[in-house]
């Protein structure tokens, strides 16, 4: 079912955190990825658990910002991390650990947003808060919710297909969304036949598990297999993974991806060069960065017992058992046109992580400068 997004603003106001610190030595592991830890002494501890690594995101960007602006609200605070390498019952066992080890806070970005509902009541069992972190946890007693309005990133890469489609009038597609046990995926895909259905013949539609690019290219090969290879004009991939599923089997079959344009989300590095060579269309950047960062501090908000800061929950979000109070960001859609005043600019990526070899002259020729 459709979760329906109600913001107050969709921008995202930090506010700064002034809290003392101690410091001290301590070290623990999350039972699924190793972890980070700024000291003992009394210090807070707090679990971050995300869920997967196929997306590069979660380790490149999520887990490292949200651990450095928590040290820097307190040395002596505690990160339990786990990884649960898209694994519910994993996932589940790594926040039983946690909640062991004497965890302040969860903070949970679930591998399966239902049966995540089974770890809210478990910490609910003993007092601790959960912070719903970037997929919404439904059904459950969640105390925040941090993401973005993902029906509108649905929306934006449906639009941008549109566009690059020129309307869409008399084209054919294939929809890959993401895991179907994704309370985001269906919003992505709610989102986007909003702005697809009626205006485009949607060949295939598959929901790929795991959000695994190895499964959008074998649901992409089976779509050319059926509908024919000159018949497919666009693809809605929902996330950059399946996106180069996708153009890998597009271009296995022969296809030019130069020609077929291709959606995707989370404006990663491989992506980004895509579209700098024009291999895909589009992706979704979400801005990751602040994401991580609020999280950080709402969690340390609530391991002190205290308020979140004033400006940091602009919305609520139903999540079928209750109106969550949430910190709702902007998505933005990029093309080749906007790269460097989007992603390069705000430092989500570097231009010398982007420009590199083969991508020199597409970034020169996109006024980026690497």
């Amino acid at each position: 079912m459709t979760k329906y997004v109600r913001a107050a603003g969709t921008m995202l106001a930090v506010a700064a955190l002034a809290f003392a610190a101690g410091c001290g030595d301590d070290d623990d592991s999350g039972g699924g990825g190793g972890s980070a830890t700024t000291g003992g002494g009394g210090g807070k501890k707090i679990a971050l658990l995300l869920p997967e690594s196929k997306t590069t995101r979660y380790e490149a960007q999520d887990r490292p910002n949200f651990e450095r602006k928590l040290k820097e609200l307190c040395s002596d605070c505690e990160i339990i991390y786990s990884n649960a390498d898209q694994d519910a019952a994993k996932q589940q066992s790594q926040a039983e650990a946690a909640i062991t080890k004497g965890a302040n806070v969860l903070v949970l970005d679930p591998v399966d947003s239902a049966s995540a509902a089974s770890i809210v009541t478990r910490a609910k069992q003993s007092k601790i808060p959960v912070i719903s972190y970037d997929r919404l946890i439904t059904d459950a007693d969640v105390d925040y919710y941090i993401s973005f309005d993902n029906e509108q990133v649905g929306k934006l890469q449906g639009s941008s297909l549109l566009e690059a489609l020129g309307g869409g009038s008399g084209k054919t597609i294939v929809m890959i969304n993401g895991a179907p046990t994704d309370n985001n995926a269906k919003l992505f895909k709610a989102g986007a036949h909003s702005v697809l259905d009626g205006k485009v013949k949607i060949a295939k539609e598959y929901d790929t598990p795991d959000w695994s690019p190895d499964k959008a290219q074998t649901e992409m090969e089976q779509a050319i297999t059926a509908v024919g290879k000159s018949n497919i004009d666009g693809v809605y991939a929902a996330n950059d993974g399946t996106g180069g599923g996708a153009i890998a089997a597009m271009k296995g079959a022969g296809i030019d991806p130069k020609k077929v344009p291709v959606t995707g989300q989370d404006a990663e590095l491989a992506a980004v060069q895509r579209i700098l060579a024009g291999e895909q269309y589009m992706t979704v950047y979400k801005a990751i960065i602040p994401e991580a960062e609020a999280a950080a501090e709402l969690a340390f908000a609530l391991a002190q017992g205290k308020e979140p800061p004033s400006g940091l929950v602009n919305g609520e979000v139903d999540n079928g058992q209750k109106q969550v109070p949430s910190v709702l960001l902007k998505p933005v859609a990029v093309t080749k046109d906007n790269v460097a005043d989007t992603i390069i600019k705000d430092g989500f990526l570097k231009a010398s992580e982007v420009c590199t070899g083969e991508y020199k002259s597409a970034c020169d020729a996109a006024g980026i400068s690497g």
